[in-house]
């Protein structure tokens, strides 16, 4: 079986049209282009985040559903009234659902945020508390969201960010008063020779010039010194960038006490609108 057809235990897809949404209500089932299928493949469920467009709905995980069903079929026969067009012959999964079902709470994403499809696990989805909670990627990646969350340190876990014509997915996307941190977690096989290493300095560069400060951190540093190196390494830049911008309080910085490193609320006061939204396709 290759990577891309490692089977995904669940699978956050995208709700962004109120027609997909009334089929998946009333007829139970969600579409996704066949060229746009994720790594991980095929899901045993699927749950949806919406976007701006469901109100008051919007930026969260409200509804899931058990597959019951996977086909492969063109636009066509998606849609048998829609009239011919340049996207009929467009080949969908077709994934029908056993049931569709509402989440006791929703989980939201606290900043609006652009997705296409996010892999899961079942017991990611009935124990987060924010959208950041869902994400399977890498264990790498969690052992440091574990770390920031125990310091009320709000990351965006897989953030995008449009630099031109280019687009960057970041690890951990901090915002700042006066400024933006890009965390990566490097894992052993990537980012060690002269191309890749290449490739970061390229990538770190487009990002400075929209204001995002990188840093990077190997797999020894996360598994061995997550506690006094790379989580003190984040609040430094955090206090260089004037501390944690909030939407609900002041900035947050940080400093060192005899009993290590506390935090408090800055007398500066300000929020930062980040509009990311961004449709799959029609």
């Amino acid at each position: 079986m290759s990577q891309r057809q490692k089977p995904s235990d669940g699978l956050v897809a995208i709700l962004n049209d109120q027609r997909d949404f009334e089929i998946l209500q009333r007829e139970g089932w969600y579409r996704i282009p066949v060229t746009n299928a994720p790594r991980r493949w095929p899901p045993r469920w699927l749950a949806f985040y919406q976007t701006k467009i469901f109100g008051e709905d919007a930026y969260s995980v409200r509804y899931y559903g058990e597959v019951a069903k996977m086909e492969v079929l063109p636009r066509a026969a998606l849609f048998p009234q829609e009239r011919p067009n340049p996207k009929s012959d467009k080949v969908y999964h077709k994934i029908s659902l056993r049931d569709v079902k509402m989440l006791p709470q929703p989980i939201r994403s606290l900043r609006p945020r652009r997705i296409v499809f996010i892999p899961t696990t079942w017991q990611k989805l009935i124990t987060a508390t924010e959208f950041n909670d869902l994400f399977d990627d890498s264990p790498l990646e969690d052992n440091l969201w574990h770390s920031l969350r125990s310091w009320q340190i709000r990351a965006e876990r897989q953030w995008t960010v449009d630099v031109g014509s280019q687009r960057f997915l970041l690890d951990f996307a901090i915002f700042c008063n006066e400024g933006k941190i890009d965390v990566e977690t490097d894992g052993d096989s990537y980012h060690i020779g002269k191309e890749e290493g290449g490739r970061d300095n390229l990538r770190n560069n487009s990002l400075a010039t929209v204001g995002w400060q990188v840093l990077r951190f190997n797999t020894a540093q996360i598994r061995e010194r997550t506690a006094d190196y790379c989580v003190p390494e984040i609040l430094k830049t955090i206090n260089r960038l004037d501390g944690l911008q909030d939407e609900s309080a002041a900035p947050r910085i940080f400093y060192q006490t005899d009993e290590g490193t506390a935090q408090q609320l800055s007398l500066l006061e300000g929020e930062e609108e980040y509009d990311a939204d961004d449709a799959l396709e029609g």
